[in-house]
């Protein structure tokens, strides 16, 4: 967004258009198509260099040839610069991109199919290709000027502008929430912008606009709502912190509804519904709301040793759809938005505040997003502190990996099935990495200051260090629930652990047998 320019909130409207007449219907199916037509034409024009004036005028080559208006002309060069902009930032050829998409285009080439199932997948590459119609919104032309709402009574029309004088009405059918705002717009004339496409031999219209949003009302100068979401168990963690970078109040949010749901619709209903109560406790507590910056998501894949049970709990986990609803959502109730860096969150979160205030290492992590968000660094403990610059206990847990590296190479080499191979390689992997953690270990310990600006300073390795160092050689797992055996050595009584006959009695022997999650 350009500096200085308000935030907007984005706003569409989905609706299916019946004709009353039949030639209507196949009019607009024909302006469709040569608008399809359109669309390709432009783009390879731009690849060669031409410009849009060139190309929208009256007598150039989008109007000569395809029959359309200025409008229509400008609208299909604007889809045409979209899918230009979209290949560049994606770090695609522009010139190997397939109208109608190449998933369809590679199962066409294959001649794999027969009977109706290829009839079928070539309607769907027929309505990729031919189905597109595109009209942007102008307040002076009421709306908009070529695809414009007109509302009779307890009826609404879309006024079909077909390029050459004549136009067509279909009635507008849809149940969306967001119609009475649509139907505002179309009575006061403000603009929308109406994509038509053709599905399953239906046509089917978008109608898009967006609004300024009102300035935030409740804002991190009243506190923050912390969010952090899991997949194990299926739920959100929430925690109000205040201003001062205390926990006021702390809960968390079932989403197994989510899980539950018997369609993709049930699930955006549950989904908004969770949105929804989120937001409620902003505005009750008069909070801002706080979330984790992700940019990618891990998914993991069939045969890579990381189990079936994993698997599904990685791949129903629908974050990133929550938060953006959960963003819109709060934008549009005056509630602020801050997103935070990810880094170390859950760590520093089950290291520190689990066993300091006696929560769940979801709710800490949610307390951490809270507190990153109002500009709180989170430095070490001063037991911590000591414990890093034991050597006993740095020893110690170079011994430990030391040992485990060896009896997984051991197993690995003993065991036969591939699945369970890629899951011991993946475990030497991740003790590899703990020893060359361990070993790296070097400045003296600091705080968490600059990784939210995406930098790894000093101070942000120590608590990846006393992740690998406590958890599985103290606690007998990678990601423990009971982090409650680390108080005392945060609070600087770890003395009492001399390491050197045998692990902490919190672990027991059988950690050296334990595996990665």
């Amino acid at each position: 967004m350009p500096k200085g320019e308000a935030p907007k909130l984005f706003l569409g409207v989905h609706a299916r258009l019946v004709f009353l007449k039949k030639e209507d219907e196949q009019a607009v199916l024909d302006l469709m198509r040569r608008f399809s037509s359109a669309v390709r034409f432009a783009y390879n024009r731009l690849l060669e260099g031409k410009t849009r004036e060139e190309l929208k005028r009256e007598s150039g080559p989008l109007c000569a040839l395809f029959g359309l208006n200025t409008r229509y002309a400008d609208g299909a060069i604007e889809k045409a610069q979209a899918t230009l902009d979209s290949a560049k930032e994606l770090g695609q050829d522009p010139r190997k991109v397939v109208f109608g998409g190449r998933k369809l285009f590679e199962q066409l080439k294959r001649k794999h199919l027969s009977g109706k199932a290829l009839l079928a997948l070539k309607r769907e590459w027929k309505e990729r290709r031919q189905g597109l119609l595109y009209s942007r919104g102008d307040a002076a032309k009421k709306g908009n000027a070529n695809l414009r709402l007109e509302p009779q009574g307890d009826a609404l029309w879309l006024r079909v502008n077909l390029g050459n004088g004549a136009y067509v009405r279909a009635l507008v059918q849809t149940s969306h929430p967001h119609l009475k705002a649509l139907l505002q717009r179309a009575y006061a004339s403000l603009p929308y912008n109406v994509t038509l496409r053709l599905e399953d031999g239906k046509v089917y219209a978008h109608f898009t606009w967006s609004e300024v949003l009102p300035p935030p009302v409740h804002t991190k100068a009243n506190g923050v709502l912390g969010i952090d979401a899991n997949g194990d168990p299926y739920h959100l963690a929430l925690a109000v912190v205040s201003p001062d970078g205390n926990l006021k109040r702390h809960l968390t949010l079932s989403l197994e509804e989510v899980d539950r749901a018997p369609n993709k619709g049930a699930k955006e209903l549950a989904l908004w519904k969770v949105a929804h109560q989120v937001v409620a406790l902003a505005e009750e507590h008069g909070v801002a709301i706080a979330t984790e910056r992700l940019k990618r998501l891990r998914k993991s894949r069939r045969g890579d040793g990381s189990g079936r049970s994993f698997r599904r709990k990685q791949h129903r986990f629908a974050y990133r759809s929550l938060l953006a609803k959960v963003h819109s959502l709060a934008r549009k109730r005056g509630v602020e938005v801050l997103e935070v860096n990810p880094q170390d969150t859950s760590t520093i979160g089950m290291l520190k505040y689990a066993p300091q205030l006696h929560l769940s290492k979801d709710v800490a992590a949610a307390y951490v997003i809270g507190r990153r968000a109002l500009g709180f660094e989170e430095k070490l403990p001063k037991g911590y502190e000591a414990l890093l610059k034991d050597d006993a206990f740095l020893v110690h847990v170079q011994g430990f990996y030391g040992d485990r590296l060896q009896e997984l190479q051991k197993l690995k080499e003993a065991e036969k099935n591939p699945y369970h191979r890629r899951r011991l390689s993946r475990d030497m992997g991740k003790a590899k990495a703990a020893l060359t953690l361990v070993s790296s270990l070097q400045g003296s310990p600091g705080s968490r200051k600059g990784v939210t600006e995406g930098r790894n300073p000093s101070g942000a390795h120590p608590w990846r260090v006393l992740r690998v160092g406590l958890f599985l050689p103290l606690l007998g797992l990678e990601v423990p629930r009971d982090l409650s055996p680390l108080k005392p050595i945060l609070h600087g009584s770890w003395k009492g652990w001399k390491v050197g006959s045998g692990p902490h009695p919190g672990g027991g022997p059988e950690c050296t047998n334990v595996h990665f999650c």
